[in-house]
C-alpha cells in the first residue's frame, strides 16, 4: 500500500506572533517553524498502517508539502520518523495561500503518483480551515471521510471510524483510493531517533514546482491584528430580579456567551 501523507509547517506555538507591515500576514521571516501537529498524527497513521500490511518494501509512505524552501525542514522530520521519501511543491505564495490554493497544489503533484490512500491532519494549526483534505480529494477525484479516529484496511476497501457530536461515532466503508482528515490525538506520537536522522539525510526529497491553479484563491485575509486585552466593569443596580433580568441580557445579547 502507498501512502502519501499531506504535513504543513506553522508557526511553533509559543512564538510571539508579530504582524507584518501589510497588516495582512505575520513576519514569517523572524518567526520559529514546526511540523502542524495534527498532520504528525496522520503521518503516525500513515507508518502503522505501513507496519501492519508489510512493514517496509511492502509499500511507501511519502511525505509532502506545499510552500517555501523552508517546509522541507517539515519534511525531513517526517523522513526522520519513518516516512520513505517526500515531495516538496515549491511556492514562496504557497506560505499564506488558502484551502483551494493549497489543494491545487498538492493535486498536481499527487496526481501521477498513484497512492491507495492519502492522508491529512483535521487541519492546520495556524488557519485551521480544515478543508484542504476535502478539496484535494474532489480534484483528485477520490473518496474522502473526515475527523478519523480509526482506520482498517480490507483488501481493496477501508472501514474508518469518524468522530461525531456528543459522543458518538460513526463507521463507514469506503472503496480505495481515498482521503481521509486524520482526528488528533488517536495515537500515541513516535520521534525521530538518531539512527532515524541520520537516515534521512540519504531519503529523496523530490521538488516539484507548483501548478498555477485553475480555482485562484477563493479566500482574502482584509486585515490581522494581535487581540487587544480590554477590561470593562458594570454595575447593576435594583431588585435582585431586576438584576438577574439584567444580567442574563447582558450575557446574552452583549456578551453572547448564554
Amino acid at each position: 500500500m502507498n501512502i502519501a501523507v499531506c504535513l504543513k509547517q506553522v508557526v511553533t506555538r509559543d512564538w510571539q506572533v508579530r504582524v507584518d507591515d501589510s497588516k495582512t500576514w505575520i513576519r514569517d521571516q523572524d518567526a520559529s517553524f514546526e511540523l502542524n501537529e495534527p498532520d504528525a498524527y496522520a503521518l503516525e497513521a500513515a507508518l502503522r498502517l505501513r507496519e501492519q500490511h508489510g512493514g517496509p518494501g511492502s509499500g511507501q509512505v511519502v511525505a509532502c508539502s506545499a510552500g517555501p524552501a523552508r517546509v522541507t525542514q517539515a519534511l525531513r522530520e517526517a523522513l526522520a520518523r519513518g516516512a520513505d521519501r517526500a515531495i516538496h511543491v515549491d511556492s514562496d505564495a504557497l506560505a499564506r495561500a488558502d484551502a483551494f490554493a493549497v489543494a491545487d497544489a498538492l493535486a498536481g503533484a499527487l496526481k501521477d503518483e498513484k497512492f491507495d490512500l492519502i492522508l491529512t491532519g483535521l487541519q492546520s494549526d495556524d488557519q485551521g480551515f480544515a478543508q484542504v483534505g476535502v478539496i484535494l480529494a474532489e480534484r483528485l477525484n477520490m473518496s474522502h471521510a473526515t475527523i478519523i479516529m480509526d482506520v482498517q484496511v480490507q483488501d481493496a476497501t477501508l472501514r474508518v471510524k469518524r468522530e461525531l457530536e456528543s459522543g458518538w461515532f460513526q463507521w463507514v466503508s469506503m472503496p480505495l483510493p481515498a482521503v481521509l482528515t486524520i482526528q488528533s490525538g488517536i495515537n500515541q506520537l513516535r520521534y525521530a531517533t538518531l539512527k532515524g536522522i541520520m537516515a534521512a539525510k540519504k531519503k529523496e526529497i523530490k521538488t516539484v514546482a507548483a501548478a498555477a491553479s485553475s480555482a485562484g484563491a477563493r479566500l482574502q485575509i482584509v486585515n490581522l491584528y494581535v487581540p487587544e486585552k480590554r477590561k470593562q466593569t458594570r454595575q447593576l443596580t435594583g431588585t435582585p430580579a431586576d438584576v438577574a433580568r439584567d444580567l442574563v441580557k447582558a450575557l446574552s445579547d452583549e456578551a453572547r456567551v448564554i
